[in-house]
């Protein structure tokens, strides 16, 4: 395969992409579905052909965490704090809390009883099947009205950062006594820390640099911080949603020394460029993770009958918890947050991040890719009968 050929392909699925994304807002269909659908027919094609690839699986988890570290900076560049903000900030923290416990524990039951594993290893299992991916929900929210919006932006972001979390904590602790919650509780005090002294030194660089290559610079710098703190065991996601919002919010902090020394009258502007960069950045990376992510599916594994009744129950459960949440707490509209929890990305991450000593061989990325298919066609299909909760067509996002 030639450079020309590479590139020729590479233009082609960015091409693709967008044409999916124009599709998506006309039919709800999300994109990352075609995505998917897509990376399986290229499959298929290199299968026919017989021309030979390497093995992409390598560079997935590494493509995964870029996209979701612009996905959620993206979100939360895009959320603006008013003190009526405080409600609904509120309800998706709680939601996307009781949620992920809910469903971790239904989830591990039902591993316990099909595979006959302890419960420690069916939870650490269970897990990465718990997540809202806001990879899919962010997007897949954009045409709804502006309180639904914020509602699902926060959720699947707060869902996002708990479950990585609950993740960490669990793999590194077989057993959940008071040392563990000791220096999990220590650990949060820190990436608090680290978060706040992040944001008031990427904001200072903001300011003060002049050299025309800037934004990409400053993307760089987030990513380096959130990879230093995975290394060290800390949910460095954190850090991404805490710069976003303090960005996004900077101007209405009202001491005189940060609007002295961090604030400039472009700030607004400047902001703005940035979330373009992030989007169309983040557009790159979800398109190369779903289609790879399509193309290394063995669909060999979707013909076991064990694996697609085993999605079933899980998507029982998982609809089962949201509609008795929302019934019970929310007590709102069941439409269209009932839809929007889709499973994507982070699973994936999550699932590729488990370590092998770890791992429960019935529970593998058929079943995965089961249930993100699935959770895909559903909110789909939920959302084409949603569009009297789709906001004004001009509606922008700067208000939100």
């Amino acid at each position: 395969m030639t450079t020309y050929t590479i590139l020729m392909i590479l233009c082609g699925l960015v091409i693709f992409s967008y044409l999916f994304d124009l599709l998506a807002g006309r039919t709800k269909l999300p994109s990352v579905l075609l995505l998917l659908f897509l990376g399986i027919g290229l499959k298929q094609a290199v299968v026919y052909f017989n021309i030979h690839t390497f093995d992409f699986t390598k560079i997935l988890p590494a493509l995964g965490t870029l996209g979701l570290i612009l996905i959620v900076f993206e979100g939360a560049l895009e959320l603006k704090y008013t003190p009526d903000k405080n409600t609904v900030i509120k309800q998706s923290f709680l939601s996307a809390f009781f949620t992920l416990l809910i469903t971790a524990a239904v989830i591990t039951a039902l591993f316990c009883y099909i595979t006959g594993q302890d419960v420690y290893h069916s939870l650490v299992n269970a897990i990465p099947f718990c997540v809202v991916s806001s990879s899919i929900a962010i997007p897949s929210a954009s045409g709804l009205s502006k309180d639904k919006k914020e509602f699902i932006i926060y959720e699947s972001s707060f869902s996002d950062i708990l479950t990585i979390i609950l993740f960490n904590f669990t793999v590194r602790n077989s057993h959940f006594n008071f040392t563990a919650f000791t220096q999990l509780g220590i650990e949060l005090l820190m990436i608090l820390v680290f978060a706040l002294v992040s944001c008031l030194f990427l904001l200072y660089l903001i300011k003060n640099i002049t050299h025309h290559v800037k934004f990409f610079l400053i993307i760089s710098i987030i990513i380096l911080v959130y990879a230093i703190g995975q290394q060290f065991h800390l949910s460095s996601l954190i850090v991404v949603l805490a710069f976003g919002l303090f960005l996004n919010n900077a101007s209405q902090i009202p001491f005189l020394w940060f609007r002295r020394n961090f604030l400039y009258p472009v700030l607004g502007h400047e902001l703005k460029q940035l979330l373009q960069l992030s989007a169309e950045s983040a557009f790159l990376m979800r398109t190369f993770f779903f289609v790879i992510f399509g193309f290394t599916m063995n669909l060999n594994q979707l013909q076991d009958g064990g694996t697609l009744i085993t999605g079933a129950m899980i998507l029982v459960a998982i609809y089962l918890i949201r509609f008795l949440y929302i019934k019970l707490a929310l007590k709102t509209n069941l439409m269209p947050e009932f839809v929007i929890i889709p499973r994507g990305l982070i699973s994936v991450l999550l699932y590729y991040n488990l370590p092998d000593n770890l791992k429960i061989p019935q529970i593998g990325t058929g079943l995965l890719f089961v249930v993100i298919l699935s959770t895909s066609i559903i909110m789909s299909l939920g959302l084409l009968g949603t569009r009297k909760y789709a906001s004004p067509p001009k509606q922008e996002f700067d208000d939100v």
